[in-house]
Order: C-alpha cells, then structure tokens, then sequence
C-alpha cells in the first residue's frame, strides 16, 4: 500500500517524498512532511504548499479523504481500494508480500567450528540468518546462503586429540595423559567408540593417527550440525573449507603486496589494518611462516568478492567484533568498497526454566545444546521467540513460559488468532471463496482499521529486512492477533447481517498471520 500511495504522490511531486503513519488513526493512514521540503526549494510557505497538493490528490479515487494540516498531508485509503487489494491478496496468497529486487546477496551465517553440536547460541544466529533469507527472498532479493567450515587450525587437531585420548581411555581401557587444553562432554565419548569401531583400535595406539582421527571426528560433527539444522528447518546452498583456501594464500599475500597492504616487523608479517579504521596492525604471517586464522579470513573475503554479488552479509557471534575491521580493511585493499560486506551481530542467550538457569548439557561438556531446547519447547517457540528482540542485544527467556497454553505465550496468541478465522467459517458453513464478492461498506471503523492493518504486511517484511529489524514481524504480528482478539469479542460474525464481510476481513486477518509465520520459518495452526 504504501509503495502505491507513494507511485500516486509522484504523479504529483517530482521530489524525494517520506511517508509517515500518523500517531493519531483519525488523521489517516498516511502523511508526509513533503511540503517542508518543498518550501526550502520553491522559497514558499509550506501550509500553503500542501493544502495546494491536498486539493490536487483528493481527485485520487483511491483516497477517501486528503487534509493539509500544519504543513503535513494526511491521506486515508478509501474503502473501495481497501476491498480490492485485499482481495488479490486472498486469490493470491503466495504473491502477498512479494518484491522485485535485482540485488544479489551472499549471506554466511552459523559457520559454527565442527568439534562440537550446535548449542544455543550458535541456534540464535542459525535461526536469525534463515529468517533474514526467507524475508529477503519473498521481497525479491536474490539471496543465497553458505556456511563457511572452519576446519584449519588448532581447534580441529584438539578434536582429534580428544576422541583419540577418549577412545584410549573409555574403549581400550589405557592409561592417558590429558592435556590442558581438550573437548569435554559424552559426545566425544561417543564418537571416540564409534571412531574405534569404523577406524579400527589399532589408529587409536599410535599418536600418528591424529591427523586422520581429526579429519573423520570433523566430519562427523560437520554431518550432526547440518542434521541440527535441517530439524529446524534451516539449509544452504554453498558449504567453503577454510582448509581448502589456504592453498591461495601465496598468491592472496603477493596481492597484498603489490597493493602495499603488509610490512615484515619482528619476522613477522602484518596486515595495515590501521589504514582502514583498525585500532592496531594485524598479524598475518607467523615468525615461523605459518598464516594466521586472519589470513584465512582474508582469502575467504577476497573469493567471495570475486564471485560477483553485489552485497555479502555475514553473521558473526558477538565476540568476533574485534575481526571487523581488519576484514573490512582487507576488502579495501583488494580494491573493494568495505560497504558492500555487511557484519550482523548475533549476542548470546540466556535460558531459564522455572526461574532458575537451564542446567549445561552432559552430551554437550559446558553448553546447552540446541536440540535439547528443540525438544522442550518446540521448534516454532524456538524460532518466535529468537527474533523478538534485535539480533545484537542479550536474549534472555525461560522455557516454561512458552509451554504455557495463554496469552503470555505469544506463539499460541498468535496461533490462536488464526484457528479463531476458521472455526468461524467452519461454524458459518461457508469457505474463503465465498466471500471474496461481499460488500464492506457500512462496516464499523474499527473493521477498517483492522483491514488496513492486516494489509499492511507487505510493507513490515520490507521494513524488516532492509532495518535488519526482525523483531518488527514478530511485534506486528503479535498486535494484528492482539487487534483480531478484540474485534473478536467485541463483534458477532456468524448469523449477523454483514456476516460474509465480517468473514472476508477475518480471512484477510488469518492470510496475514499466515504468511507473517510462514515467513519465521513457522506453519500456522488451523485448529487448536
């Protein structure tokens, strides 16, 4: 709507126009400041200005009513336009809310290390990427999604190390030394008897065999995070090795060279990060000639921009925060605009259960695992309540509230909402098909708002996706189940005069429900 109100303004203005909603409902469904901005360039008082352009877009069939108020045009849609967009939306459902965007989009996120499940944190940014992605796709960016597997370096030798100390130890029954540093929790256990069983006991009497118990202990955990994933619903298109990448690194380093981006001090070799916005230069290459995780950082960024996208989104954990500026400064010296790659924060979680924290997971060492609080509360629950707030600030929720069968659980409000619009067709004996002729005229003004409101859900996805502001679907469709309760009470559909127009608004009302949730990832409930 509001993308068709604006078309209809620039018939009229050829200038950048805003379009507010105005706090008081009785002044409209929209306004704009437009003849401020007027007045500076035309050096003519703006009241005049707008009660010029008020006048002009009353001729508008699609506007009921246009004022010029204080300088601000204020605009209600009339009831005809109303009626018939909601019910293309209605025969149209799948293309409610759609966009045309030529945009390309690579978008990383998870890439969680492969030595462990997935835990809690790692599933809020899980859940936040994929939602970002569907919302993206259904407004017409063309997104694709890629985990990138952080298989080099220390981190997956000290998995090796761990199942091959633990198979010793708990399957053969010999005396181990454990190290300071190693992964804890049954899941090595586990896979240390199955390694033994699929490897053979003799990799696990030779410490040569770490390296190959490494690789097969990776991709064993790499194939349980996707199998995490795929539960809740969540895929991707592209999986990248960091260990495959660092074959490039020769050529990546001399790259930048040639463009003066390192220097060798203390034997060492360092990125000019500073030059770019980072606090300090950064280490790239090791006394000993070794590239540090950074270098992999970089030669996974340079191949991205090579693969021609034209905007890259990653989501990192909070505590890589630190890495964004030397990334970024990386990207410019490779000749890229920094601007193109796009960094979201995913903060931790906090879980309660009873009021009380939610004990670690024994299978997982110190972490509470994803699948575990999948099967508490469900994986609706799970991703709703994930994206009720903005992914970069703390996250803290306990599970028991969203077992609750109320109002204060807001996936059932919602839910709730949407099985009330089919009991009332059921009980009317009627389908969706045979009210899309009713007449709304004559209806109340709060059956008007809550139509307008329903249909403003194309415009909260976009709002959503371009603010990076989630959490704006999950508010709005907490307040349309919010408004629909009410109407609900306050209204009798089934036998009343207007019963078909009261039924067409309710099939607007539950559409919205519907592909709001459909768009977190989550199936709307026909019956509760």
């Amino acid at each position: 709507m509001r993308r068709r109100v604006y078309e209809v303004l620039q018939k009229h203005i050829d200038h950048p126009i805003v379009l507010e909603k105005p706090k008081d409902k009785s002044f409209g469904h929209y306004a704009t400041p437009i003849a401020f901005s007027l007045a500076k360039v035309l050096r003519r008082n703006p009241m005049q200005i707008a009660e010029e352009l008020a006048e002009k877009l009353r001729q508008e069939e699609m506007f009921e009513k246009v004022d010029a108020l204080k300088g601000y045009v204020n605009i209600k849609l009339s009831q005809n336009f109303l009626n018939e967009y909601a019910v293309w939306a209605l025969k149209n459902e799948n293309d409610f809310g759609k966009g045309d965007n030529n945009t390309s989009i690579l978008l990383e996120f998870v890439s969680a290390n492969p030595t462990g499940p997935l835990h809690i944190g790692h599933a809020r940014g899980a859940v936040w990427g994929d939602v970002l992605a569907r919302i993206g796709s259904h407004v017409g960016y063309k997104i694709e999604r890629e985990y990138y597997v952080n298989d080099a370096g220390n981190q997956i030798y000290l998995l090796g190390l761990s199942v091959y100390l633990a198979g010793r130890e708990t399957v053969l029954g010999l005396d181990v030394e454990w190290p300071d540093e190693y992964y804890r929790g049954e899941y090595i256990v586990d896979l240390a008897r199955k390694a033994v069983e699929v490897l053979g006991a003799e990799k696990f009497k030779d410490e040569s065999s770490i390296a190959e118990i490494s690789e097969w202990a990776k991709d064993q955990m790499l194939d349980l995070i996707n199998q995490n994933l795929a539960e809740v619903g969540i895929t991707f298109d592209h999986y990248v090795s960091e260990k495959s990448l660092y074959d490039k690194w020769d050529e990546i380093f001399e790259k930048l060279s040639e463009a003066g981006a390192v220097y060798e001090k203390d034997g060492k070799w360092w990125l000019k990060s500073t030059e770019h916005g980072d606090e300090k230069d950064r280490v790239v290459v090791r006394e000993d000639g070794r590239p540090t995780y950074l270098a992999g950082d970089i030669i996974y960024h340079y191949l991205k921009f090579e693969r021609g996208y034209d905007h890259y989104i990653n989501i990192w954990g909070a505590d890589h925060h630190g890495y964004i500026a030397r990334v970024k400064a990386a990207i410019a010296f490779f000749g890229h605009d920094p601007k193109r790659l796009e960094i979201i924060l995913s903060q931790m979680v906090s879980l309660l259960k009873g009021g009380e924290p939610y004990k670690m997971s024994k299978r997982a060492g110190n972490f509470i695992l994803m699948q575990d609080i999948v099967k508490e509360i469900g994986n609706d629950a799970l991703r709703f309540t994930f994206l009720t707030k903005k992914s970069d600030t703390h996250l803290e929720f306990d599970v028991e509230d969203l077992k609750k069968e109320d109002n204060s659980n807001p996936i059932y409000y919602i839910n709730y909402a949407h099985a009330r619009v089919f009991s009332l067709f059921e009980k009317a004996g009627k389908n969706q098909e045979d009210v899309f002729d009713a007449s709304i005229e004559g209806l109340s003004e709060s059956a008007y708002d809550l139509l307008f409101t329903a249909l403003l859900l194309p415009e909260v996805l976009e709002d959503a996706f371009e603010s990076r502001q989630l959490q704006k679907v999950t508010d709005y469709l907490k307040y349309l189940a919010g408004m629909y309760h009410k109407f609900y009470y306050d209204n009798k559909v089934v036998g009343t005069p207007n019963e078909d127009a009261l039924l067409k608004l309710s099939a607007m009302v539950a559409l919205s429900l519907r592909v709001g949730l459909k768009m977190l990832g989550i199936e709307a409930l026909k019956k509760m």
